[in-house]
């Protein structure tokens, strides 16, 4: 696939089984948060007063006799009169339900869900954590001898050997105490059918070796990751906590107006005292749950505090992180555990995605490069496909298929594809990409017009076109009209820049005279000083990102054209 790319797709780098079914995801992960409208709505908070002076908080949950959804308070207006509803009602405890729930203790790392944690608890990359992973491996020097501090990094199982789980409920014993040893030692099951179990789980050679006792031998990345699989290795051995959740109605004596609050009490830490595993996207839900809630006791009476009603809007799906990237890779049965950092890294490589606030958005150039393999070579990054060829390649393995006949089922549609896009040329490419990512980039306004017209021009219309440096929109009046901006869904531009007229004079250079302007090149906005002159080119300096082409002046480019400088 990738010398089709380079042939019809200039800009675009590689393509791939596993990296472009990634890409796929980060691209269609965009285009819903770009495609989400918010919706308004209002909850109902209140604060009461108990009999032993504790302030309970409650959230509306049933008015009027009916039960609201999410969405039943959709107003202000709707909202101030539900407060008022509950403000000047008399309300006590209805019921208390109690349910006791135990949690089991995680399992101890794969490749993946070290990956994931790593990267939520201590923000490092997938790349950085194998990094950090292969040199525990291969061990520090401990009193002139080498030793590995972990076993091997790449694996599928979440089985340790027996010794460790010997060694492990020995030392919680020493450490915690008797009661946070379970009485038979913890097993696990893999959920995963493309588990590749030759090796066993990510832990400590030596589970005795304390990260304390080690730290100083180690670098900070080092040190930090080998207290993350130490604390959870140790913690797969514990015994599971024990939780009682508790939830509180409060009502009205006609139980038409109801309240709720819910929480927590930790009866038995267990594991948790150790280890508690990170989430990716917290809800607010589950930071509720965990509340400590005031002993009450039902049909007491209650005092009425402060009611507050509060505006939501509903929020678009997160990105992906490297974490929930992971995750949901696995979760298709896409690729291996010892390819997900490699496969992060070349989208990154490749300019397709770049990582901002440890969140993936896709470049230009990966968008259009989904959309051309989706155009073309649909199948082939199709989440099955890669999934149903992992278990082809896996009964191959297993020698229960045989090799030519899976060789030989993909190769002829294979082929075929490939074939039918020789003739295609660039003209085609775009028009079908224009007709593709056309109603993303170029959504109707409010009245249903088309924002396809050229800014600048007037008559020209715009569209999508592909240079050197990848894909950009551009005016169907060029050379006449240069206009173009950067790829973005909603025209996000500012549309004073993209009016400016360039070159722009911004003035005269004090010592030669020559004319300073502003203009534009494929990588942005840049100052330039003078023309060219025979064949030397003139000097010129890029316009910084934080400085706005609108915001540019003669002093600024003057500063910017003295660069560099020698100080000393």
């Amino acid at each position: 696939l990738s010398p089709v790319l380079w042939r019809k797709l200039p800009g675009s780098r590689s393509a791939g089984r596993v990296q472009s079914v990634a890409l796929r995801l980060i691209c269609e992960r965009e285009s819903e948060i770009e495609a989400f409208i918010p919706r308004e709505y209002w909850s109902i908070e209140a604060n009461f007063g108990t009999a032993g002076g504790a302030t309970l908080n409650t959230r509306l949950t049933h008015l009027n006799g009916e039960k609201l959804d999410r969405y039943a308070l959709g107003s202000e207006v709707e909202a101030k009169a539900a407060a008022d509803t509950v403000a000047t009602g008399s309300f006590s405890v209805r019921k208390i339900e109690r349910k006791s729930v135990s949690r089991n203790p995680y399992p101890p790392f794969t490749t993946s869900t070290l990956q994931q944690e790593a990267s939520r608890k201590l923000g490092f990359g997938a790349v950085r954590t194998m990094r950090a992973a292969q040199k525990l491996y291969e061990g520090i020097d401990l009193g002139g001898e080498t030793v590995g501090l972990i076993t091997y990094m790449r694996t599928d199982s979440i089985n340790i050997a027996q010794e460790a789980v010997t060694a492990s409920r020995s030392l919680i014993g020493s450490l915690y105490g008797a009661d946070y040893v379970p009485e038979s030692p913890n097993t696990y099951r893999n959920k995963s059918k493309n588990a590749q179990e030759a090796h066993e789980a990510i832990r400590p050679t030596d589970v005795s070796r304390l990260p304390k006792d080690i730290a100083g031998r180690l670098d900070d990345d080092g040190r930090r990751l080998y207290d993350l699989i130490w604390k959870r290795t140790i913690a797969s051995q514990m015994k599971r906590a024990a939780l009682e959740q508790v939830a509180i109605d409060v009502a009205t004596p006609d139980n038409n107006t109801i309240l709720r609050a819910t929480g927590q009490i930790v009866l038995f830490d267990g594991f948790l005292k150790l280890y508690q595993e990170d989430r990716d996207d917290s809800a607010d839900s589950e930071a509720e749950d965990s509340k400590i809630l005031p002993k009450v006791a039902e049909n007491e009476a209650l005092t009425n505090g402060p009611v507050k009603p509060e505006q939501h809007f509903t929020k678009p799906p997160p990105r992906y992180t490297e974490a929930s990237l992971v995750r949901k890779m696995e979760e298709l049965g896409i690729g291996r555990p010892s390819t997900y950092a490699s496969i992060i890294s070349v989208l990154q490589d490749r300019n397709y995605v770049r990582l901002e606030s440890r969140r993936f958005i896709p470049e230009d150039r990966g968008r259009v490069v989904t959309a051309f393999l989706s155009g073309y070579f649909n199948k082939y990054i199709q989440y099955n496909f890669t999934a149903e060829l992992e278990d082809k390649l896996d009964n191959i393995a297993s020698g229960a298929t045989a090799w030519k006949g899976v060789l030989r089922e993909f190769w002829e549609a294979f082929h075929q594809a490939i074939k039918e896009t020789e003739p295609l040329k660039i003209s085609d490419v775009i028009d079908m990409l224009d007709k593709d990512l056309g109603p993303h980039f170029f959504p109707k306004g409010e009245n249903g017009d088309s924002v396809r017209e050229c800014p600048v021009c007037k008559t020209g219309r715009l569209g999508l076109k592909l240079g050197r440096g990848g894909p950009f929109i551009g005016c169907s009046n060029y050379p006449e009209c240069k206009y173009t901006r950067a790829l973005s869904a909603n025209g996000e531009e500012d549309e004073e820049i993209a009016a400016l007229v360039l070159p722009k004079v911004l003035g005269p250079d004090p010592d030669t005279g020559k004319d300073v302007t502003l203009r534009k090149g494929p990588f942005g906005f840049y100052i330039q000083l003078g023309e060219p002159e025979e064949k030397k080119k003139p000097k010129r300096a890029t316009l910084l990102k934080s400085i706005s082409p609108l915001e540019v002046t003669l002093e600024i480019a003057l500063a910017l054209l003295a660069l560099p400088r020698e100080i000393g």
